[in-house]
């Protein structure tokens, strides 16, 4: 039930993010969640989006280097210990989290993060199996 994510390869210079987020704009694909990455030469703009292949299509129209990634998503209480909570099964399973990045929507019910790891099938089978609910591709278009 792995979700999909862009990894957008960008100069680190000014007016580089204009180029990517008008390119997903004129494709009609809203983002639904992101982060930015950066070193002194390039940065890494991670997106989940509502319409991955469309975006894809775009951003490549638009000349930018782009790949798409298979990540974990999970929908956790929004509450105190909601994260803990699922960084602590992962690890006592010894699934280490590569990175990660969340973002909620206006029901403030969940608060939904984004995995990267390197199984992402083990991964999901322990969340499952401990209760998490996982977010799939059709979740994100529906949010």
């Amino acid at each position: 039930m792995a979700i999909k994510q862009l990894s957008i390869f960008v100069e680190n210079r000014e007016g580089t993010l204009v180029n990517v987020t008008d390119a997903i704009a004129k494709a009609k694909v809203d983002i639904r969640a992101m982060s930015v990455a950066d070193t002194n030469d390039f940065g890494i703009f991670r997106l989940i989006v509502t319409d991955i292949d469309k975006a894809k299509a775009a951003l490549e129209e638009a000349n930018c280097f782009v790949s798409v990634t298979e990540v974990v998503g999970v929908a956790i209480n929004d509450e105190p210990g909601g994260l803990a909570k699922v960084i602590k099964i992962l690890a006592d399973n010894n699934i280490n989290i590569e990175y990660m990045y969340a973002f909620i929507t206006v029901s403030g019910q969940f608060a939904y993060v984004v995995l990267r790891v390197a199984d992402n099938e083990a991964a999901e089978k322990i969340l499952v199996e401990n209760g998490i609910k996982l977010v799939s591709e059709e979740d994100i278009e529906n949010l």
